[in-house]
């Protein structure tokens, strides 16, 4: 899909695809700048990611980046003119899902040769990469107290259990004033069983207030959850009220934690890691440099066992053809369809959300003219391999290799199901500068750009950068964050680590009704 090579990535201009008609500026490009290598001169000021007319585009005619139609001309453009958003069209064009035509299955390493990390290996099986206890509320009523609860375990009280990374409250606002069944419930209770028995806890504690309509009690027998040492629960009006269920679980963390430090990494494989794949504060280069590079590294992951969870169902929208015609098989790629046409229909036309093609103020700054363009690049996460399966949103994932779960393009809640569906890390890919972290799960940040990763890096883990700088190959940054989720998943620290992100992160997508 890519043609590029070292030499393009050293001009004014990067020519993505032979087919396209457009080219990206890759550095700042002044009106009259001759481009020798397109045959042309520029005829406008164009800030670097943004798109030039490589030839005359006729207005309706497709707009091609990576040989990929990301809309239309709304006039017609002359060669050296800027394309964005004030002469690009959006809408609707159809789509060839050719479900399964191009499946190739993973070459995968013998398990001698595959990479492997340090992680804590639990009873089920599953593999964690940090060791916290977590609380959990069942509703924005018992919201203060499982963070008065985690806000005790100080690192001073916690220093002599060295082996135990935190103890985290995860609390939403939701769990009340909404459906007691159906769609929303059954969400919102399997995003809560997901991270009540994820890897990277050695306990959690489950809080309700008592009235609410998330009940504990239906909680726990719709998502097969019981009690025991591990995972304990506690009602609030019947426990006593504020200040004694604050004690009662202060209490009960301080029998957990002993037994949580005993935890030890072991060597494991590789095919143990779970990694959601997120991107925010796109820009430009988001689809030349990191999300490529993202995906390149997926691929890696993939041939070596592990899992790559695509997500962000609208900013695939557009491109969703070039996942299904990837599927393992037909049913694979009518999921993704289903779910795509689930969005359409729940968001009608007019409405400026991005399934309808509007973009962030950021992303529209950074060079992105609409849904289509930004779903080329976003879609470009989850690397060149087969798409193994898709999951609703919180769904446990049990499939291998690269997966799509289905969930909003907002960040925190993205990050949040797939959490709950297993991810043992996140990586977050970003162009102008996203300062997102993640808890249980350690996240890692790239930057697309050398410019925003100086300004940035106390935030940014790498620079994907370096690509267009001409001092990496698209395929060394992939092996360098493979090598990073080694690492941090073998305990070393990501930046976002390091900054304290991640208490405020959990966001279980809210549907439906309130009342």
């Amino acid at each position: 899909m890519i043609e590029t090579s070292e030499k393009t990535m050293t001009g004014p201009i990067i020519r993505l695809h032979s087919r396209d008609n457009i080219v990206v500026a890759r550095v700042d490009i002044a009106i009259g700048t001759p481009i020798p290598s397109e045959n042309m001169v520029s005829r406008s000021q164009v800030t670097a990611g943004y798109k030039i007319a490589a030839r005359k585009i006729l207005r309706g005619e497709p707009i091609l980046k990576y040989a990929v139609t990301i809309g239309f001309a709304n006039t017609d453009i002359e060669p050296g003119t800027m394309v964005h958003s004030h002469n690009t069209e959006f809408r609707e064009f159809d789509r060839d899902y050719a479900h399964a035509s191009e499946f190739k299955a993973v070459g995968l390493l013998p398990e001698s040769e595959r990479a492997t990390f340090e992680g804590y290996l639990r009873p089920d099986g599953r593999v964690g990469t940090r060791n916290f206890i977590a609380l959990l509320s069942t509703v924005n009523c018992s919201a203060t107290v499982v963070h008065k609860i985690a806000a005790w375990f100080t690192p001073e009280r916690l220093a002599q259990y060295p082996n135990v990374d935190g103890v985290v409250a995860f609390s939403h606002s939701i769990g009340c004033g909404m459906e007691m069944s159906g769609e929303p419930m059954d969400l919102l209770r399997r995003t809560m069983a997901g991270y009540a028995r994820h890897p990277n806890l050695a306990g959690a504690l489950v809080i309700g207030l008592g009235c609410e309509r998330n009940q504990i009690k239906g909680l726990m027998e719709q998502q097969g959850l019981h009690e025991d040492n591990r995972l304990k629960t506690f009602v609030m009006q019947e426990t006593g009220g504020t200040t004694r269920t604050i004690q009662a679980g202060i209490e009960a963390v301080s029998a957990m934690l002993p037994e949580a430090d005993k935890a030890r990494r072991q060597t494991v494989s590789a095919s143990h890691l779970c990694v959601g794949l997120q991107c925010g504060g796109s820009d430009g280069f988001s689809s030349i440099t990191a999300n490529p590079a993202l995906g390149a590294a997926v691929d890696i992951l993939a041939r070596h066992g592990g899992t790559g969870i695509l997500s962000e169902t609208p900013e695939i929208y557009g491109v969703e053809h070039t996942l299904t015609r990837r599927a393992a098989n037909r049913a694979i790629g009518e999921k993704l369809v289903e779910r795509i046409r689930w969005w359409k229909d729940v968001y009608s036309p007019g409405r400026d959300v991005q399934i309808n093609g509007i973009v962030s103020p950021g992303n529209q700054a950074g060079g992105l003219a609409n849904i289509f363009e930004k779903s080329l690049g976003s879609s470009m996460k989850g690397g060149t391999g087969p798409l193994m399966e898709v999951y609703k949103y919180a769904e446990p994932v049990t499939t291998p290799g690269f997966v799509f779960m289905d969930t909003p393009g907002y960040d925190p809640v993205s990050a949040t199901g797939q959490i709950a569906g297993g991810a043992n890390l996140i990586a977050f890919t970003t162009g102008r500068g996203s300062m997102f972290g993640s808890k249980p799960a350690p996240c890692v940040k790239l930057a697309t750009n050398t410019p925003m990763y100086n300004r940035l890096t106390e935030d940014m883990d790498i620079n994907c950068g370096e690509i267009l700088d001409g001092t990496a190959t698209m395929q060394q940054m992939g092996q360098r964050i493979f090598e990073l989720f080694l690492r941090v998943a073998s305990g070393e620290r990501s930046k976002s680590e390091l900054l304290g992100l991640g208490d405020h992160e959990f966001v279980p997508w809210q549907i439906g009704i309130m009342s």
